[in-house]
């Protein structure tokens, strides 16, 4: 179970940053992220009301508070330092806060087989050529590889958080939903004070319109986001913790194959032989 939902919470994330790098060429990436989120907020409200998830409120919600802060936080963090570039560094060291799951779940006790030892070690590496690091050449800035790291930590941080906010089904909706409320209005804060400062919420010359044709698609990028914590948590409270972590961090890799897929992308070499790691790596956690 641990593999299973582990690998779809990595489909899910990958199909989501595609999607979300795919709306950010067309608005503002804090308007994708506000917008897909409060979607999200409406359907997990529903499911939390139909389920009776109001039940399983209690001091466990305070995680999911934390996570809802950390996201919004990681991810602008994220999106500045894919500003400053290059990408081909950003991205890679992007995918490193699979260190802070994976060493909450050592701290815990977890001790893998030697055998998932080395597919921890394959799969990580695999995850961050993936991302088609760029060996020679572009210059990088000392702020783009500080900013990278924060969000790469901070992204680790809510994969720590989410798997300890709940204990069951009903729970972990309940959950997810105090987290998107955080991260919608952590996010509508940010937004504000970037438009008070001069920012755009919208594209140049366009109106609410523009948001309304993109409505399912920024619900499927706000869903799949949801969807991707909720079986992470699964995989994280059903097995080791290590294991769920490392395996959910194969993302990037469906994000390349997506693109190649959809956007007639070519895969570098390096990606190629980073979705290869990743891979074995899969096979060598599973065992």
């Amino acid at each position: 179970m641990t593999v299973l939902f582990a690998l779809a919470t990595s489909l899910l994330w990958g199909l989501a940053d595609f999607g979300g790098g795919l709306l950010t060429r067309r608005v503002p990436a804090l308007t994708v992220v506000m917008a897909s989120q409060t979607i999200a907020v409406v359907v997990l409200g529903m499911i939390v009301a139909a389920t009776g998830g109001w039940t399983e409120w209690g001091p466990q919600l305070w995680f999911a508070v934390g996570a809802g802060l950390v996201g919004p936080v990681a991810m602008l963090a994220f999106y500045k330092a894919l500003a400053l570039g290059p990408m081909g560094v950003v991205s890679p060291l992007g995918s490193l806060g699979v260190a802070v799951p994976v060493g909450v779940g050592l701290l815990l006790g977890e001790r893998p087989g030697v055998a998932q030892f080395a597919g921890i070690a394959v799969a990580v590496a695999g995850i961050v050529l993936a991302g088609g690091p760029e060996l020679r050449g572009a210059p990088v800035q000392r702020q783009a590889v500080l900013l990278t790291l924060v969000a790469a930590f901070g992204f680790g941080g809510v994969m720590a958080l989410i798997a300890e906010a709940s204990s069951s089904l009903t729970g972990l909706f309940l959950a997810l939903f105090v987290q998107r409320v955080t991260n919608v209005m952590a996010g509508g804060t940010a937004l504000y004070v970037s438009v008070r400062r001069g920012g755009r919420a919208l594209p140049e010359g366009s109106g609410m319109g523009v948001l309304w044709a993109l409505v399912p698609a920024l619900a499927f990028v706000g869903l799949a986001d949801v969807a991707a914590n909720g079986t992470y948590s699964v995989a994280a409270q059903n097995g080791p913790v290590t294991v769920a972590a490392v395996l959910s961090s194969v993302y990037p890799v469906v994000t390349a194959l997506a693109a190649m897929a959809v956007l007639k992308e070519r895969l570098r070499g390096i990606q190629a032989a980073g979705a290869g790691l990743a891979l074995v790596g899969t096979v060598l956690l599973a065992s």
